[in-house]
């Protein structure tokens, strides 16, 4: 163990008691001390009379000093070894302390001096060690101990399983547990509460029903821990049987252990029985109304997150980032940078989690100049170091449409790791680059950087969007065979799509039926919307039912059925398809576009006259609409799957959200500035030629990020080559 330097102790010399003090007057002298000088010149009296060597007033300058330094001055200048009666209180007063680590330094001293340690000296050595997670001076305790013969004592070994459980020592900590002759409650709750503090959730819950087995009755702390456990370790059942185990035994249900209660139903998701928990405290801590909004923002219950929220009067960062986190993964994204925001005003620093949430919600806005002003902010505040904040800004600049800038952040990175290759080859697909997507996989596997299942998914998905079949069919082969990795629905899914989109219905329909297991609606849907594209009804029919008998309300499925009955202008079956989906609250998602101009975001539906600007951007469409007929521009009403006229359909097709966005962009923007337009379902045809085109006539560059990839307009050409 290293020495603790302590200073001399310094004493004033002017006297405080006139009369021959006694050791009683001394002693209470001592107690009445309000300060640290007042207590010096008490020690100067002690030091002047004849009363050093009582043991009381000793323990009582020791104990009392104001100051735990100027305490262990008077002890480092003893002239005489310390008695056990003396140092063991000590001990016990250090080890308690703000300073804990300097228990160690007494320690040394009295082993130097060969006097002082019996096995009541250990019980304070050992919290100590436990308080600092000490494990060298921990196991020297205990081989100490173990040859004074103090090893079988019960205090003893309560000590060691604590310090080698906060040690991280956690099968050492069983083994003293395992070889205990005698365990009471106590011993129990620490051996549960160290296989927590160590992440073994389920060992936590096997001993709980040891302990249970061995008929001992959990305390609150113990049931606490438990739920903790349950709650963490997404053991939802377990948790109800310890919740009905409370109540079967009438368990008085006090704050602490509704608060467990209702921060383990939240952790599993288990909302409304946590919502009906909250609702009976009369006082809401920080923890549990913590958990709760945890609980609804994981769910996308973001609204009800939000109430409990706005309800809490105090609230920390984790709180913050729960909240973000969960406008973040929603539809409104733009509310986690408005919190983000709220949260710079408040001064609260934030932390890695906090970041890695508004840098996703940047990444679903896919709006670029917001997020160049975050990693600006990440610079800024000593976050571009940390590597899952670097993957996070490639995947959020891909998503912002800007490939070349999150290349930039690969290339600068000086540790990478498999995240990192994968988030990059996943940019290149989502941007329609296959040849770098395949480029940089055979790089990584070069730098020995093995892929993983999501890497692969990576993979496959620029093949399917570039046609590439047989470089897919390699790179799948390659997984199963040279890699060893487990397929999965998500493999099947990309190889339908990757056949799907070349028009090999067949074979697509092929790995659907030969796949070792069975279809879900990941697969059937890749299938569905392989044939929607390539206008195969049939197959697209059979497909979408299959859909719906594994999710009845899924709306794509019954969106596709009811296109198809459009197409064979079957519209009684069309009108009795969309009565059932109003029946059930099933609605078609509404195409929403949204363009960033100005630091502000714009947001238009199909046919939105919503907007300030509304009169001048359709006089705008009026006009781009004539220019481009000039070149042979003719309005696609096919995609139009309603019941009127074909006139109204062009009319229709004419208003959807890309093209008003698009409008805007033309008359707000810079003439030469890049138009970046993200919208939430896939481009149509009609709107896909629209932008080709006027990328042409109006000589902009036009960056379009619809449901399943980035469309990068240019000179009448777009980089999916039509693929799409």
């Amino acid at each position: 163990m290293s020495a603790l330097r302590v200073p001399h102790p310094t004493v004033s010399l002017h006297p405080l008691i006139l009369a021959p003090p006694t050791t009683a007057t001394l002693y209470d002298a001592l107690s009445s001390c309000t300060s640290l000088s007042h207590f010096k010149q008490v020690h100067a009296q002690i030091l002047r009379s004849n009363h050093f060597n009582s043991r009381s007033l000793l323990l009582k300058l020791l104990l009392s000093s104001p100051s735990l330094h100027y305490a262990l001055s008077v002890f480092s200048h003893l002239p005489q070894p310390l008695l056990p009666t003396v140092s063991t209180p000590f001990l016990r007063h250090l080890s308690r302390s703000a300073n804990p680590e300097f228990t160690f330094f007494v320690y040394q001293r009295l082993r130097k001096d060969g006097v002082g340690i019996d096995r009541f000296s250990f019980p304070p050595l050992l919290k100590a060690a436990t308080r600092v997670s000490a494990l060298a001076e921990g196991r020297e305790l205990h081989g100490f101990l173990f040859k004074l013969g103090f090893d079988s004592d019960p205090f003893i070994q309560t000590g060691l399983i604590g310090m080698y459980s906060a040690c991280g020592r956690i099968y050492e900590a069983r083994l003293v547990f395992d070889n205990m002759s005698h365990r009471d409650v106590v011993v129990w709750n620490i051996m549960i509460d160290g296989y927590c503090q160590s992440l073994l959730f389920n060992d936590a819950l096997e001993l709980f029903d040891e302990m249970k087995r061995a008929n001992f009755e959990p305390d609150e702390m113990i049931l606490c821990t438990v739920l903790s456990a349950c709650g963490r370790a997404g053991n939802l059942s377990f948790g109800k049987a310890i919740h009905a185990y409370i109540n079967e035994n009438n368990l008085q249900i006090d704050s602490h252990l509704r608060s467990a209660l209702v921060t383990m139903y939240a952790s599993c998701n288990c909302m409304d029985t946590a919502q009906e928990l909250f609702d009976q405290m009369w006082t809401k801590n920080l923890v549990v109304s913590t958990a709760m909004v945890s609980g609804y923002s994981r769910l996308g219950r973001v609204e009800d997150a939000r109430l409990i929220f706005d309800q809490m009067v105090e609230k920390d960062l984790v709180c913050w980032s729960a909240m973000i986190s969960g406008y973040a993964e929603s539809d409104n994204p733009q509310e986690a940078l408005r919190l983000f925001k709220e949260l710079q005003i408040l001064r609260i620093k934030p932390d890695h989690v906090t970041m890695l949430s508004v840098i996703s919600a940047c990444a679903h806005l896919g709006l670029l100049d917001q997020a160049k002003w975050i990693h600006v902010y990440v610079n800024r505040n000593g976050f571009g170091g940390a590597l899952p904040i670097n993957n996070a800004l490639i995947d959020m600049y891909s998503k912002c449409g800007s490939l070349e800038t999150a290349r930039g952040v690969f290339d600068k990175m000086t540790r990478r790791n498999v995240i990192s290759w994968t988030t990059m080859i996943n940019a290149f697909a989502l941007h329609g680059d296959a040849n770098n997507a395949l480029e940089f996989f055979y790089k990584m596997k070069e730098e020995n950087i093995e892929p993983n299942e999501i890497t692969f998914i990576g993979v496959l998905y620029a093949c399917s969007h570039a046609g590439l079949v047989e470089e897919g069919r390699k790179i799948f082969a390659s997984m199963i065979n040279e890699h060893k990795i487990t397929t999965k629905h998500e493999h099947y899914g990309c190889m339908v799509d990757l056949f799907g989109r070349a028009n090999r219905l067949r074979e697509a329909l092929e790995v659907v039926e030969t796949m070792p297991m069975a279809p879900n609606v990941i697969i059937w849907g890749s299938l569905m919307a392989a044939c929607r594209i390539h206008g195969e009804t049939e197959l697209g029919e059979f497909a979408a039912k299959r859909v719906l008998e594994l999710e009845p309300d899924h709306d794509g499925a019954l969106v596709l059925l009811s296109n198809i009955h459009a197409k064979e202008r079957r519209w009684e079956d069309v009108g009795e398809l969309r009565k059932v989906m109003r029946q059930r609250g099933i609605f078609k998602e509404r195409g929403c576009s949204r363009i960033e101009m100005d630091n502000e975001v714009h947001e238009f539906l199909m046919a939105d006259r919503n907007h300030e600007q509304v009169d001048k951007i359709y006089e705008k469409l009026d006009e781009v609409v004539s220019r481009l007929k000039l070149i042979g521009y003719a309005p696609n009403a096919g995609s139009v799957l309603v019941d009127l006229e074909e006139e109204e359909k062009r009319e229709v097709v004419l208003w959807h959200s890309e093209k008003l966005a698009l409008c805007y962009g033309l008359i707000s923007g810079e003439r030469d500035s890049c138009i970046r337009i993200v919208k939430n379902l896939r481009v149509c045809e009609d709107c896909h030629t629209f932008i080709k085109m006027v990328s042409k006539v109006y000589g902009r560059e036009i960056i379009v990020r619809d449901r399943r990839r980035f469309h990068h307009y240019k000179d009448g050409v777009c980089s999916c080559k039509d693929y799409w």
